[in-house]
């Protein structure tokens, strides 16, 4: 049987009911509670406005206060200031000191290599060597003129060296940031490591140190070529033959402890290993450029060349262990060749750009400065960017897995064997601020194609025109475009590079 419920106004709380009981008993102490705590904040607010101000007042806030009691010592200060960049001056050749490696041994042939580069009026920097060079009676002339002063590296006979495979000239090589720094040069913000048969391409080095921060800690070069020489040494180290810049601030932190880091690390091999040690004890990690190449490569590097990534090409090392870039040259005087283009245009040089001759069903590629390509068919962007693999890696390998980039293979189809065109000539016209280059057919055996496509044998000579572009890379990497035009000449190609259009692709003709 239901109970009626009782009118709401005619209800009581039952003394008996225990939970009511307590309810009814606690309610008042509890709006009490509240009442003063209501009334005491706002108090409490202004106590703590006031103990603010007041610690204002002493000319140091509170959490300084606090920071410096735990710590009676002055914060160790960042690496480097920041100034306003629109107030300092860009970075220059002659904030650059250069240290090159080199040995006695190897002196006479290797500094051809340097002559190449070297910028006699406006370069800063030494070759550091093992010993007094005996000069050879024999010479034509004296060349030292047009090379850096020689140093003769200090004694580190006090350094154990117990790596069975290399020489203690790592240990004298792996010094020569530190030596260099305690010359005292004035105005330095890079310093500049390379072996004696590197060259590095001046105005491109300038380009890429210049993005960077010289006030701050930087370790700027690129990995090996060779995917087992990374694991062997470290994908996180600058390869030294290929060339690395270390900024001012942190050359003056590695001068103070290298010695003693030098010590721990007797078993390494190399001297690029040694820095790299020292710059992981210091907590710097390698900020990669892949414009630096170690070149740890064997046979012909067109392949990497002609298909150069879309960065500056800065250094390339290892010239005594590759084939001459160009073909029926020697090394010094394939060197001198590119260097025309260079003089021309650096920023550009060997900067691989692609367009298609529908009519002729054509892929071209242009290696500014260097290189022209003509294949059958209508090549996809995405693989004519991967460089052949015309080379072999540093322990003679040469499949896809042997490399630390992507690689594709030579083909085999003579239908699909490239047309080469070498760069014979660079001229300037100011009236028109174009360059013009003429790159000439390089003739090998082939066998005889089936496919019914154009012959691009057919073409004897490549011309290419391209305004020069000294602030190509102050804007956002991208790749130029090529646009192939309309000649009367025969046996002639006639090609336009420069700045992408807008809307302009790849495809586009």
């Amino acid at each position: 049987m239901k109970m009626p419920l009782k009118d709401p106004e005619k209800l009581s709380i039952s003394s008996k009911d225990p939970i009511m009981k307590n309810y009814v008993s606690l309610s008042l102490p509890k709006l009490m509670l509240c009442f003063i705590i209501l009334t005491s904040l706002p108090c409490a607010f202004y106590s703590l406005k006031l103990l603010f101000s007041s610690n204002s007042s002493n000319q140091e806030p509170l959490i300084q206060s606090i920071v410096r009691q735990s710590d009676p010592q002055k914060a160790l200060p960042q690496p480097g200031s920041s100034p306003n960049p629109e107030t300092i001056e860009k970075t220059s050749l002659k904030h650059i000191v250069f240290g090159i490696g080199a040995s006695s041994n190897t002196w006479k042939h290797r500094k051809e290599y340097i002559k190449y580069w070297w910028r006699p009026n406006e370069m800063r920097g030494h070759v550091w060597i093992d010993k007094p060079i005996i000069k050879n009676n024999t010479d034509d002339h004296d060349d030292a003129h047009l090379l850096p002063p020689i140093k003769i590296s200090s004694d580190t006979s006090k350094f154990k060296y117990s790596n069975p495979k290399g020489t203690r000239d790592a240990i004298r090589i792996s010094r020569i940031v530190s030596e260099t720094l305690r010359m005292g040069m004035e105005d330095v913000r890079w310093f500049v490591m390379g072996d004696d048969d590197t060259v590095i391409v001046a105005d491109n080095l300038v380009r890429v140190l210049s993005k960077y921060d010289h006030n701050q800690f930087y370790y700027i070069g690129s990995t090996s070529e060779s995917h087992m020489q990374n694991i062997d040494f470290s994908y996180g180290m600058a390869y030294g033959g290929g060339g690395f810049a270390i900024s001012y601030p942190l050359a003056k932190a590695l001068s103070k402890m290298q010695d003693k880091c030098l010590h721990r690390y007797p078993n390494l091999y190399g001297s690029d290993q040694r820095i790299h040690a020292c710059l992981s004890e210091l907590g710097v990690p390698l900020t990669r450029e892949p414009g630096f190449h170690q070149c740890d490569l064997y046979v012909n590097i067109f392949g990497l060349l002609a298909a150069h990534p879309i960065t500056p090409l800065v250094s390339l090392h290892h010239l005594d262990m590759v084939g001459p870039i160009f073909p029926k040259m020697d090394r010094v005087e394939s060197l001198k060749r590119l260097k025309v283009s260079s003089n021309l245009d650096s920023a550009a040089l060997i900067q691989q750009s692609f367009c298609y001759d529908v009519s002729r069903n054509w892929t071209v590629s242009v290696s500014w400065g260097y290189a022209v390509q003509i294949l059958r068919g209508i090549i996809p962007a995405r693989e004519m960017e991967i460089p052949v693999r015309t080379f072999l890696d540093w322990n003679g390998v040469g499949g896809e897995i042997s490399f630390s980039f992507n690689t594709r293979p030579v083909s085999m189809n003579p239908c699909q064997k490239p047309s080469l065109y070498f760069v014979s000539n660079s001229l300037y016209n100011p009236k028109t601020n174009q360059t013009a280059s003429e790159y000439v057919r390089f003739r090998v055996p082939n066998k005889k194609c089936r496919w019914k496509t154009a012959d691009p044998a057919r073409i004897s000579r490549v011309e290419v025109y391209k305004k020069p572009d000294p602030t190509m890379w102050d804007r956002a990497p991208r790749r130029n475009c090529c646009r192939i035009l309309p000649t009367k000449k025969k046996r002639s190609l006639v090609i336009d590079v420069g700045v992408c259009r807008d809307g302009e692709t790849v495809e586009e003709q």
